[in-house]
């Protein structure tokens, strides 16, 4: 026998596009695939370039940073960053050296990575561009805020 839900007893939403979570969901995974595609045609999973993309900014002044490090700025659990990180070599796009005091290893991009995240970074910001060209600048910066506040809770 089918029971059928009372919404109004079991959501405090009228509708589903007045609950932010699904809203959300629905923004992230149209965003998402739209960068997928992008990437797929690069031999780049995304969690793989956000690694990259991770390692380049934090290296770019030519530090020498950690998984954990590449994690924090990623978003991402240390088991995720190090499973990335493996595929990432194995495609010969980044290197892990021995650090100075020789404890652990600091990922470094190849060649190969540089040239990569050169062409995937501006191909990924030129969708992030179209994906959100209906904004207007006050409201990405407004969208922006609001990220920013909502990871730092996180945090």
């Amino acid at each position: 026998m089918k029971e059928d839900i009372n919404f109004k007893n079991v959501s405090i939403h009228d509708t589903p596009d007045r609950s932010p979570g699904f809203l959300m969901w629905h923004v992230s995974t149209a965003w998402r695939a739209s960068i997928e595609f992008i990437l797929k045609s690069m031999n780049l999973t995304h969690p793989q370039f956000v690694i990259l993309a991770a390692l380049g900014w934090l290296t770019s002044e030519g530090d020498r940073v950690t998984q954990a490090a590449i994690g924090k700025m990623a978003g991402l659990d240390p088991n995720t960053v190090s499973q990335v990180i493996r595929g990432l070599e194995l495609k010969e796009l980044i290197v892990r050296e021995k650090s100075s005091d020789g404890r652990a290893k600091n990922p470094v991009l190849t060649i190969n990575g540089s040239e990569i995240l050169k062409k995937a970074l501006p191909a990924v910001e030129a969708k992030d561009a179209e994906f959100f060209y209906h904004l207007t600048e006050e409201e990405k910066e407004y969208m922006l805020a609001i990220f920013h506040k909502l990871i730092l809770k996180q945090l």
